[in-house]
C-alpha cells in the first residue's frame, strides 16, 4: 500500500466569530481561496497537482452550501480541472477531509490532495442547518438528545471531575497559547489574512484572553445550568438515559468551553512520487486514521474508544505516542482523556487549544494536525496523536509519524 505523506500545513489566524470580529466582512468562499492560493504558492503547484480539494465545513448552508470545495477550487488560482468535495463530520470535518485524502492515496486513488476545512461561525451561525439530531423528535427522543454543553457536564458528573478541574485546565489553555505565539511556535503555518489591497486584516489569534484569572472564570455562571434544570428540562432527558445520576454537576461556561471563531485549514498531503515530481520534502507519513460511533446521549466521550481503536489498528500503545492534541471543545472532554489513558498533561495540548483560541467547526480537525506535526518538530519527536469529539456521539482520530 502506497504512503501518505503529509507535505505542507497552513491555516488562518481564527477571528471572533461575532460582528466586531476581524474575519466578519470575508466570507467562507473567499477565507478558503486564499488558503488555497497559499498551498499552491507555498509548494509551487501547478497545473493539475492534486486529485481533488476535500473541503470539511458543519453548518452547510447560505454561503457555506452549494459544494463550497469545487466553489473554493474555482475562486483559487488552482486548475479547473481540480474537483472538490465537501464533506461534514460535524466537528472533526477537517480531520477526516485529511483522513479520507491519506485514505484515497494509500489505496492509488490519486497522487496527491488538499484537505482541511472552513467555519465562519459569525457569518453561518452554527444550528442554522436545522440539524434532524436537534430538531426531528422522532430522533431526538429515540436518542435522549440534550445539547453539547449538558452532554460535557455529564461527562464531569460521571467521571468526578469538578468546576475547579475545568477551570484549570481553561487557563493552562490559556498561557499555553499566549507562550506558543510569544515564541512564534505557529509561525510556520499561519497564513495571514489580507484585502484586496494586500493589507493584513488578520494575523494573529483573537480569541485568546491571556489575563483571564481564577478569580475571573469563577464568576462566570454555568452557562448550561438553565436549560438543563428548567423548560425544556434536559438534565431529566438525561436521567433517563442514565438513572443512577442523582443530578447533574454544571461546571462549564464560557472560560472553560470551546470559543465560536472564524476560520480555515489546509494540509497537503500525497505520495513518495509527487514529492519527487515537486520537489517537496515530506514532514510525517500519516501512520492511522479512525473513527467510531459512540452514546449519542453523554456524545462527547469519543476520543477515548476512537483512541483505543486506533492503537490497536496501527499496533501501537499509548506510551509510543510522544505528543497529543485533543480537541477542547470542553475542558472535561479533555479531563476525560487523559483520565482513562493517564497521560501526562505536558503531552497533551502544548500550545493550548480551542478553549483559548476558538473552535472553527469544519477546520479544527486540520488546525490540530497541523499543531500537533509543528510541536513534533519543534521538540525532535517522532508519533503524534489527534483526536477530536463529535456531535451526536462519533469520535474521530488521526497518528502521524515524522519522516
Amino acid at each position: 500500500m502506497t504512503d501518505a505523506f503529509i507535505y505542507d500545513t497552513a491555516r488562518t489566524p481564527r477571528g471572533k466569530g461575532r460582528p466586531d470580529g476581524s474575519l466578519h466582512e470575508v466570507t467562507s468562499l473567499a477565507l478558503s481561496a486564499r488558503l488555497l492560493n497559499a498551498v499552491k504558492a507555498r509548494n509551487n503547484l501547478e497545473g493539475h497537482a492534486v486529485e481533488d480539494v476535500i473541503w470539511g465545513n458543519v453548518t452547510q448552508v447560505k454561503e457555506q452550501g452549494g459544494c463550497l470545495a469545487r466553489s473554493a477550487v474555482l475562486a483559487s488560482d488552482l486548475d479547473e480541472r481540480i474537483p472538490g468535495l465537501s464533506i461534514n463530520r460535524f466537528c472533526a470535518s477537517g480531520m477526516e477531509a485529511v483522513n479520507l485524502a491519506a485514505n484515497q492515496i494509500k489505496g492509488g486513488a490519486g497522487q496527491a490532495y488538499i484537505a482541511g476545512g472552513v467555519e465562519m461561525m459569525g457569518r453561518v451561525a452554527m444550528g442554522s442547518d436545522g440539524a434532524a439530531i436537534a430538531v426531528d423528535p422522532s430522533l431526538a427522543m429515540k436518542t435522549y438528545f440534550v445539547p453539547q454543553g449538558i452532554s460535557a457536564d455529564i461527562i464531569a458528573t460521571e467521571y468526578g471531575f469538578t468546576r475547579e478541574d475545568a477551570d484549570a485546565l481553561a487557563l493552562e489553555s490559556q498561557r499555553r497559547a499566549a507562550q506558543a505565539w510569544k515564541e512564534g511556535r505557529f509561525d510556520k503555518s499561519i497564513v495571514p489574512v489580507l484585502d484586496q489591497n494586500g493589507l493584513t486584516i488578520l494575523a494573529r489569534d483573537e480569541y485568546m484572553r491571556a489575563a483571564t484569572t481564577a478569580e475571573d472564570l469563577a464568576g462566570l455562571r454555568a452557562a448550561f445550568k438553565d436549560m438543563g434544570e428548567t423548560m425544556p428540562g434536559f438534565d431529566k432527558v438525561a436521567m433517563l438515559k442514565y438513572p443512577h445520576l442523582s443530578h447533574i454537576d454544571h461546571i462549564h461556561h464560557a472560560g472553560n468551553s470551546s470559543g465560536i471563531v472564524d476560520g480555515a485549514a489546509a494540509v497537503l498531503i500525497g505520495s513518495k512520487e509527487f514529492g519527487e515530481a515537486y520537489g517537496l520534502k515530506p514532514r510525517a507519513r500519516i501512520r492511522a486514521t479512525a473513527k467510531i460511533g459512540t452514546d449519542p446521549t453523554i456524545m462527547l466521550t469519543g476520543p477515548v474508544p476512537v483512541t483505543e481503536k486506533i492503537l490497536k489498528d496501527s499496533g501501537l500503545s499509548i506510551g509510543d505516542i510522544d505528543l497529543f492534541e485533543v480537541n477542547e471543545a470542553f475542558a472535561a472532554v479533555v479531563l476525560r482523556f487523559m483520565q482513562a489513558f493517564q497521560v501526562d498533561p505536558a503531552r497533551v495540548n502544548v500550545n493550548g487549544g480551542a478553549i483559548a483560541m476558538g473552535h472553527p467547526l469544519g477546520a479544527t480537525g486540520a488546525i490540530i494536525i497541523g499543531t500537533l506535526l509543528d510541536e513534533l518538530e519543534r521538540q525532535d519527536k517522532t508519533i503524534g496523536l489527534a483526536t477530536l469529539c463529535i456531535a451526536s456521539g462519533m469520535g474521530a482520530a488521526t497518528i502521524i509519524e515524522r519522516v
